[in-house]
């Protein structure tokens, strides 16, 4: 991939919206698959009432919208102010009590797993039917849309042709707990061709730093899967 190339997937532009500003990207193809479309207001007209607490809005009680539902608020159940950076919003945005929560919720992944999953980690890796692994560090491309693959290969796969996701797992730890993540498999369909095919990515097996890593970058993508489908049911 050329730098130009690149560079024109990074381009973003500053936009003013109803909502707010948002840093968005310049060609809409290139935007996040994690990423989700401003909802449509509610028309001021058919909500005379706050439809949380059922407050009439008059002269002292003014309507707002919730940026990320849409619905039409007092401003007791919709004065927070919390990021929403699904929508590319530069500043925190007006939103509901219950938008508000999953927004906060949301963050964690943006500060927290976004940054694993950039970083990247090692893993054994097997392309459909392939006999042997093949040793390579797996990343989240910097627009989000890509997960790139080098070793002696190199590939990129686009997150949103991913179809299914399932966390490989094994045992459970003693005195109990949730099960160890060990591996992951995707199937994906690759341009041009017919069908899907599968990808499996394996940790190592030597307790090290590396094997921490990979473990910390599957349960990352775990979480990016959750925020892949729910874009794609909006």
């Amino acid at each position: 991939m050329s730098s130009e190339v690149a560079a024109r997937r990074d381009a973003k532009k500053l936009v003013r919206s109803p909502s707010g500003l948002r840093m968005v990207p310049e060609h809409r193809a290139f935007g996040s698959p994690f990423g989700l479309e401003e909802p449509q207001w509610v028309p001021d007209k058919e909500c005379p009432r706050c439809m949380q607490c059922d407050a009439k809005f008059d002269f002292l009680t003014r309507k707002h919208h919730c940026r990320r539902c849409g619905k039409c608020f007092c401003d007791k159940c919709c004065g927070q102010k919390v990021p929403l950076r699904r929508m590319c919003f530069v500043d925190p945005v007006r939103q509901c009590a219950e938008c508000a929560l999953v927004s906060h919720k949301e963050s964690e992944f943006y500060d927290k797993q976004l940054k694993v999953l950039l970083s990247g980690a090692t893993f054994l890796v097997t392309f459909g039917d392939a006999e042997k692994p093949e040793t390579m560090v797996c990343r989240l491309s910097n627009n989000q849309r890509y997960l790139l693959l080098e070793g002696d290969s190199r590939y990129e796969i686009e997150i949103a042709r991913i179809s299914t996701v399932q966390t490989l797992t094994e045992g459970f730890p003693p005195g109990g707990g949730n099960a160890r993540a060990t591996g992951m498999s995707l199937q994906y369909s690759a341009p041009g061709a017919e069908g899907t095919t599968q990808l499996k990515l394996m940790a190592g097996e030597d307790a090290n730093a590396s094997r921490r890593q990979a473990t910390a970058w599957l349960a990352a993508m775990h979480k990016a899967t959750k925020l892949l489908y729910e874009s794609r049911d909006q």
